[in-house]
């Protein structure tokens, strides 16, 4: 990418975008009226420029590849389970969370939330309602250094992600800080999806994670540059694999988003495909989903030509929208 330009295009329908470009106010603008193409167009970006140290990443991938590849026994330790989230053997089925039925997904998963550190009176206070946000953090003793890096790491992804909604605040042309009392007690969550070794077929229509779209605000995702799978849908139907860059990270908007810009924005299909018959290498993805204030009112945008009043009836609760997809995605197939 040349030196002062904030976006090129890689495939014609997911940019990369630097965001290193938005050091200035002119070169705000453009960055912000870049990603608010990319939201229109297909709610999908790589952002590189981002300011997160490779190490870090390297670190992150290292302790949590560390910590999959540990004995049953060890994980079943911190195995997700009543009032606490912690490693599932299975991660659910994601095509439910558009009604869609399919075998589960092939992978395993590790979650924690921002939240899930907090006394147990103060979770029980995010919603009366059923929501993985009020679930305690369980953390494995090994790695020793995995509490401590998936914190930082947590970090690190909040503070990119707040970059990002003020950007998406200009894009569509509201104050940058339109979006901060919105995010600024966020309920946001940090899952690793390990994509184990298939060693036997999967069964028909069985994926490592099946067509889904995002459930809330942005999702923010590194990819290991020689390990694809990550795949989003084309209005025509065609799915498209998303390349993956080195030190990038690929963005892209929830439905929560989507519905808030008044449909001006677009969350998309995607899904993760299984590797080639005999290709036995595992994959490990690690999304951060930067989720709003539980209590947040969502009140959708007007686009030009809608009245006020055909947008305020699709006002929700961002918690109980989220918290309904989640249930979903969860149910027993």
């Amino acid at each position: 990418m040349d030196k002062g330009q904030a976006v090129t295009m890689v495939d014609g329908f997911v940019p990369v975008i630097d965001l290193s470009v938005g050091q200035r106010d002119t070169g705000r603008r453009a960055l912000a009226s870049a990603i608010g193409r990319a939201c229109e167009n297909s709610g999908f970006f790589i952002v590189v420029g981002h300011g997160v140290p490779t190490e870090l990443v390297d670190q992150m991938y290292a302790t949590t590849n560390a910590f999959f590849t540990l004995d049953d026994a060890a994980k079943d330790l911190v195995a997700n389970r009543p009032g606490v989230s912690g490693f599932r053997r299975f991660s659910g089925t994601t095509a439910q969370s558009i009604d869609q039925q399919s075998p589960p997904d092939l992978c395993e998963g590790f979650s924690t939330h921002v939240t899930g550190d907090l006394s147990e009176q103060r979770r029980a206070e995010l919603g009366n309602y059923w929501a993985s946000w009020k679930l305690a953090n369980i953390w494995p003793s090994e790695p020793a250094d995995f509490k401590d890096t998936w914190h930082e790491y947590t970090n690190m992804m909040t503070e990119l992600s707040a970059n990002l909604t003020r950007l998406f605040a200009i894009a569509l042309g509201c104050d940058e800080g339109f979006f901060e009392d919105k995010f600024d007690r966020h309920v946001s969550s940090l899952t690793a999806n390990y994509y184990y070794p298939q060693v036997t077929a999967p069964h028909t229509g069985q994926m490592r994670r099946g067509p889904h779209t995002d459930f809330g605000g942005l999702t923010v995702l590194y990819q290991e540059d020689d390990l694809g799978g990550l795949q989003v849908r084309l209005p025509t139907g065609e799915w498209r694999d998303v390349p993956a860059i080195r030190g990038s990270f690929v963005v892209n908007i929830g439905d929560l988003m989507a519905l808030w810009t008044g449909g001006q924005w677009v969350s998309t299909m995607h899904q993760v495909i299984n590797p080639q018959p005999g290709d036995t290498s595992s994959r490990l993805s690690i999304p951060f989903f930067y989720q709003p204030n539980h209590d947040a009112v969502v009140v959708p945008m007007t686009p030009p030509g809608q009245r006020r009043d055909e947008q305020q009836l699709n006002t929700v609760i961002a918690g109980e929208w989220i918290s309904a997809k989640m249930q979903k995605l969860f149910a027993a197939p």
